[in-house]
């Protein structure tokens, strides 16, 4: 069955593809197969309102079904920036060492006690006849203002997830995979998935 991951982050398709190539037998594509589509303006308020917004658009013209997922870092003590501008924190087409040194320069006016914040991802999966399912979850922890490491991307390097005293930039793949909040979201999508592959989806338009 084929999936396309509505996305053209190699980042993101790379740990999505991961996860999912590790429990199911899935075909999985990527907006990178498909140079002509033009991805929507993401307009949503919400993280989940841009994965449904990107899930219906993508899976209606591409006559397929499609995950797509928003995500981003959220630092409540900053009135929850990054949030859904996590990719254009610094600017429109800020790169990622630019979202950080923006993000260091303003956590550095916070004490340490402050400096928490967590990933959250929202995935919404779509055939040609509309959104399906979506989900959404979170993954803890706090921030430095010094970054370390050399895996990962985006604000990796900042992140420390409670219980490692390591960035997740410091983490190897394979562990990251196991703990991160796209993981903990697509775990919640394991039901859906088995009912995809056995032919026996009893799932509504969302």
């Amino acid at each position: 069955m084929q999936i396309i991951i509505a996305s053209k982050n190699l980042h993101k398709i790379r740990e999505l593809k991961t996860i999912l190539k590790g429990k199911y037998p899935f075909d999985l594509l990527s907006l990178l197969d498909f140079p002509d589509y033009k991805s929507p303006e993401e307009t949503g308020k919400t993280f989940e309102e841009n994965a449904f917004l990107k899930a219906s658009k993508a899976s209606k013209a591409l006559n397929s079904w499609v995950l797509a997922e928003d995500s981003g870092l959220v630092v409540p003590s900053l009135d929850y920036q990054p949030g859904i501008k996590s990719a254009r924190y610094a600017g429109e087409n800020a790169t990622d060492k630019e979202n950080r040194n923006k993000l260091v320069d303003t956590l550095s006016n916070l004490d340490e006690d402050s400096r928490t914040g967590y990933y959250y991802c929202a995935i919404a999966i779509a055939s040609p006849s509309g959104v399906q399912i979506q989900v959404s979850a979170s993954c803890e922890g706090s921030l430095t203002i010094n970054p370390k490491g050399s895996y990962g991307f985006g604000y990796d390097p900042l992140f420390k997830k409670y219980e490692y005293n390591k960035t997740f930039a410091e983490i190897d793949e394979e562990t990251k995979n196991k703990i991160s909040h796209r993981r903990k979201a697509l775990d919640k999508l394991s039901s859906f998935f088995d009912s995809l592959i056995s032919g026996k989806n009893t799932f509504t338009n969302f």
